[in-house]
């Protein structure tokens, strides 16, 4: 299970450093944007299905089938991937490459302050995350089905939105888009705690697929902030970071869901708040700072005119 859950550790810093390289700054939401519509669209079928095989077969032979269905459909990927090829890229000597210490101290202001506020954020999904589907089922009462039929609609809001999305991003300011995600990663636990039937939670995984709006705005700031010919080792050292400290997250809501699932939600949900402020307060601090460059670029004008 451990190597199973690890692949997108191994091959997301890949990935944002080809969308780096092959795509312009300004584009770099959108080539985000159309990498997670395809990522997500077997997402939205997938669950449907294995919510049959588990209402059909039961929970064990359910999943054991669908396990089953997965290696071979992983398998085919494989192959498919072996096709493709990558151009010869020059080696980096040995002296010139940075560790991890190295990578995290090359982080700017900017990409710091990202990195706080993901990371809170992140707390606010995770906590619930495991018992999304418990409290669906065991408290509201759906079935195996309708599970799947609550996750292709997360899928299809989110798909809905990250294209338009991206595209005005990369447009204008990345930023509003940003606080909008969190928002809705944090209105998602708000909406669980005030669930009581399945049209309630089908509002409630329609926000939660709405946290992918500014989703690829996020990922085009830190593709952005970092150094582009360290851009790999910066996005996995950003990661790295962010996940570490956010698995704690699954003990913190382990914890909190034995108190209650009420306790549970609303701790995701002040995570989220607090979150969400403090990248507003790293925007403000931003633009001032911009504010200020530009007045002093303009009085360095001013005094050569004199």
């Amino acid at each position: 299970m451990f190597l199973f859950l690890s692949w997108t550790c191994f091959s997301l810093p890949a990935t944002f450093s080809l969308i780096g390289a092959a795509l312009e700054a300004n584009r770099h939401s959108m080539g985000v944007g159309v990498q997670s519509v395809i990522k997500r669209l077997p997402i939205m079928i997938a669950p449907f299905f294995g919510g049959i095989l588990i209402d059909r077969f039961g929970i064990i032979p359910g999943v054991r089938i669908a396990l089953v269905v997965s290696v071979f459909f992983s398998a085919g990927a494989i192959f498919l991937q072996r096709q493709l090829r990558e151009e010869p890229k020059e080696r980096v000597q040995k002296s010139d490459r940075w560790n991890f210490w190295r990578s995290l101290r090359e982080f700017n202001s900017p990409m710091r302050r990202l990195l706080l506020s993901d990371i809170l954020i992140r707390f606010c999904e995770r906590i619930p995350y495991a018992w999304v589907v418990i409290f669906a089922m065991d408290y509201i009462g759906v079935s195996g089905r309708q599970v799947g039929i609550l996750t292709a609609i997360e899928m299809l809001a989110s798909m809905l939105c990250i294209i338009p999305a991206a595209h005005y991003a990369d447009r204008y300011r990345r930023e509003p888009f940003v606080i909008v995600t969190f928002v809705m990663f944090t209105l998602f636990p708000i909406s669980l705690l005030m669930a009581r039937s399945f049209p309630a939670l089908v509002i409630a995984f329609s926000i939660r697929g709405l946290k992918e709006f500014g989703d690829t705005s996020r990922k085009a700031l830190i593709i952005g902030y970092s150094d582009s010919e360290r851009r790999g080792q910066m996005i996995g050292t950003y990661y790295l970071v962010r996940d570490s400290i956010v698995s704690t997250g699954a003990i913190v809501g382990a914890y909190l869901w034995n108190l209650g699932p009420g306790l549970n939600f609303v701790g995701a949900a002040a995570l989220g708040v607090a979150g969400t402020i403090f990248y507003l307060k790293t925007i403000s601090r931003n633009r001032q700072s911009e504010l200020n460059d530009l007045k002093k670029q303009l009085e360095m004008r001013r005094t050569r005119w004199k």
